[in-house]
């Protein structure tokens, strides 16, 4: 499920989709967001193709996305921000990993792009591409400037124009965004906060969130990744949402699903009582649990 730092010009987004577009591999979704400047791809495919695809998709992504006039509310630090390689099995792991180093080596050597690994791919750390996305590009250029942090491939600091890619192995999770309308970005931030998994118990288990605020919608937002659905699935999250908004003052709107959606993520809702006006079936994966 790449991320690429492109949100708004569909001609751009065209080409990165097409560069990915390569023999076996099937484009099931595309999601674009302005604000955010970024689209997610949801690709599917044995392990080969699915590196030959993000290889290709980040050479694209570096001939098409300067960073130095990037804008977008979402953290980044690359113009292929994110290459996850999402197992659907436990027993797909292995082969998701494999496929992570491999793309890692591939990118680095034949686009010229440094790449990190996260996720199953990676070492204790580095479970999640926030840590490593931390204070944007410039901080991470420091930080592998001075050796603290050591590309798992490609040039030793940042491509000028495409930064870096983070690349990873993990299970499914939900990027799961839910509006409040007449919200500030201070109560956004809030909310955010007394939702996401913290130190202590705290908030929800597996649930990474952020208060942004949209400026071309003029909504704020709470944009989640719901890591772990098995111990808080969607409805759980949408609740709690909805109350700490409430406990604010705060009404909150409808609810954005960003690529595809587990099955066993829904706890059996419906779109409507998730905030979303609607679901399409294609949107469901199958995941197994053995």
């Amino acid at each position: 499920m790449p991320n690429c730092s492109e949100g708004r010009d569909p001609s751009r987004i065209a080409r990165l989709v097409t560069a990915a577009d390569v023999s076996g591999v099937t484009v099931l979704d595309v999601h674009s967001d302005p604000d955010h400047h970024r689209t997610v791809i949801t690709l599917a495919g044995e392990a080969g193709p699915l590196v030959h695809a993000g290889t290709a998709l980040a050479m694209a992504a570096r001939d098409l996305i300067d960073l130095r006039g990037h804008d977008g509310v979402h953290p980044f630090v690359g113009a292929l921000d994110v290459l996850p390689f999402v197992a659907l099995s436990p027993a797909a792991i292995p082969d998701a990993v494999d496929a992570a180093r491999s793309a890692a080596r591939r990118i680095g050597d034949e686009v010229g792009v440094p790449c990190l690994l996260y996720g199953l791919a990676a070492g204790a750390g580095r479970e999640r591409p926030a840590r490593l996305r931390a204070g944007g590009i410039d901080a991470l250029a420091a930080r592998m400037a001075s050796g603290e942090v050591v590309p798992d491939a490609g040039p030793a600091v940042p491509h000028p124009g495409a930064g870096v890619v983070l690349v990873g192995a993990r299970e499914p999770l939900v990027a799961w965004n839910i509006w409040l309308p007449g919200a500030s970005l201070d109560d956004a931030r809030a909310v955010a906060a007394a939702v996401r998994e913290a130190g202590g118990g705290e908030g929800l288990a597996g649930v990474r969130a952020l208060g942004l605020m949209c400026p071309r919608t003029g909504l704020a937002q709470v944009s989640m990744n719901v890591e772990d659905y098995r111990r808080t699935p969607l409805p759980a999250v949408v609740e709690r949402v909805r109350r700490e908004a409430a406990a604010r003052g705060i009404a909150t709107g409808e609810s954005e699903l960003v690529g595809m959606v587990p099955r066993a993520a829904l706890g059996g809702a419906s779109p409507e009582e998730l905030g979303l006006p609607d679901l399409p079936p294609a949107t469901i994966i199958e995941t197994t649990e053995d």
